[in-house]
């Protein structure tokens, strides 16, 4: 507990002794009282926020061990880049376009810029109107951060062992600066347009993996297919990177989606659970409907499954019940099965299925929550606007539809037009040669593994 300051008076230093000995402290701040940082919340989001950082490198072996040898190094180098790139432009400006105090519901205003201003104070609204106002701005900041790191770094899976590394860089500062920053503010920063209608997103469906996986898809249509894609067999290098990926990536979710009621509370405990029921359903529906069409179940298909079930259950997961993670998970399996399947069917190359799990299962997550989302779960939920399986109301459901179509095709054209700009400055891929020697090669003068004689 805190023992809030008290004024010295006399014998106030001897009763000062006796609650520190005998543990006595106050109740910590809630909604609507006087704001004020408590240890316990700001030790959970600054432990939460080391957790989501660690997804990043995580998700640098998950693809790492998806690609061909040769672009390995290559592969896990644009995850790990990511964490300087965006931790960058988040300190500089991210963070105020996103978070900052708003214009027009569109975007943040740069009064934050270089986060000037900002200090140890308790965060803003609307985090006092939702979760109570607990921890420092800063903590905010840096548990915000991550998610503007992990994002654009899902993009890298769609157009992996073929992107130009400088393309590459041009791209991802462009792309966190004119879609992440502002489909953030949309979302959840204080006056964002989506926030105000209403729409739900906890953790991260729509701001995360819709508006991930809406550029992957773009990326893999105008980027191209990979040389040999109709004529050779692309299979993964080492799946064991990949299952420690997924380990890594499923650990720091707990971070990702619990860390995000911003407070040690029943909040962030329901979330924790829901996550865990979320992957584990994932996991298991996607290995069995492989099991059914393919013959065999795949370690492969494992980790997809859980990463489907993550994915489905983040935008959900502070307002639904464990049970309805359940169903989540049990639907994003086979549903991100079948859109990785359909890839093949329409001939274009996500090479690592960004949009088949992270596209698809972000939509169906977002849907999910206005079926599913329930007041009794999170007050934030208004009782005459329930999820439709709750109250028979298609209120959050409309609001969701609304959210899913204008992130999706705000993504989608913006990344249209920030790749159109790119390919002006610098050619986008890499050339043929530079393909048959790998991307470890051709774009670092490295290798990721070194065989002598």
């Amino acid at each position: 507990m805190n023992i809030r300051r008290l004024r010295l008076r006399s014998g106030a230093s001897l009763y000062l002794l006796v609650a520190v000995l005998l543990g006595i402290g106050c109740t910590p701040a809630v909604a609507g009282s006087a704001a004020k940082v408590d240890a316990g919340d700001t030790a959970w989001v600054l432990a939460s926020t080391a957790l989501v950082f660690l997804m990043t490198p995580g998700l640098g072996l998950f693809y790492g061990g998806m690609v061909r040898r040769k672009n390995v190094l290559a592969t896990i180098t644009q995850s790990l880049f990511i964490c300087g790139i965006a931790g960058v432009l988040w300190i500089l400006y991210g963070y105020t376009l996103a978070f900052g105090p708003d214009l027009g519901g569109l975007i943040g205003s740069l009064d934050w810029i270089g986060l000037r201003g900002l200090d140890m104070k308790p965060a803003p609204d609307p985090f006092s109107s939702l979760y109570g106002s607990t921890i420092p701005q800063e903590a905010h900041v840096i548990f915000q951060g991550m998610f503007a790191i992990i994002t654009p770094a899902l993009i890298t899976g769609a157009f992996a062992e073929r992107m130009r590394f400088k393309a590459y860089l041009i791209f991802i500062i462009l792309w966190a600066t004119l879609v992440y920053d502002p489909v953030a503010h949309w979302v959840w920063g204080h006056g964002g347009w989506l926030g105000e209608l209403g729409a739900l997103d906890f953790a991260g469906g729509t701001v995360v993996h819709i508006c991930s996986g809406a550029a992957a898809l773009c990326c893999a249509l105008v980027i191209g297919r990979r040389k040999g894609y109709d004529r050779e067999h692309f299979s993964p290098h080492n799946l064991t990177l990949t299952l420690a990926g997924t380990g890594l990536l499923w650990f720091g979710w707990f971070g990702f989606n619990a860390g995000s009621a911003l407070a040690a509370n029943g909040l962030a405990a329901n979330a924790f659970v829901v996550t865990n029921a979320g992957a584990a359903a994932g996991m298991v529906s996607w290995v069995l409907a492989e099991w059914v069409h393919r013959g065999k179940p795949t370690a492969l298909g494992a980790a997809s499954g859980a990463i489907a079930g993550l994915v489905a259950v983040t935008p959900a997961s502070g307002f639904v019940a464990p049970i309805a993670a359940v169903v989540i998970g049990l639907i994003a399996g086979p549903a991100c099965y079948l859109s990785v399947m359909a890839k093949t069917r329409f001939r274009y190359d996500d090479s690592l299925d960004v949009f088949g799990i992270h596209g698809v299962g972000g939509i169906w997550g977002a849907l999910a929550t206005g079926l599913f989302a329930a007041s009794s779960v999170n007050p934030v939920v208004a009782t005459d606007a329930q999820g439709l399986f709750i109250t028979g109301s298609a209120v959050l459901l409309g609001r969701q539809l609304i959210a899913i179509v204008s992130v999706l095709f705000y993504s989608l054209i913006v990344t249209y037009l920030i790749l159109t700009l790119v390919g002006v400055l610098t050619p986008l891929r890499a050339c043929e040669d530079e393909e048959d020697a790998g991307m470890d090669i051709s774009q670092h003068g490295e290798v990721g593994y070194a065989f002598h004689p």
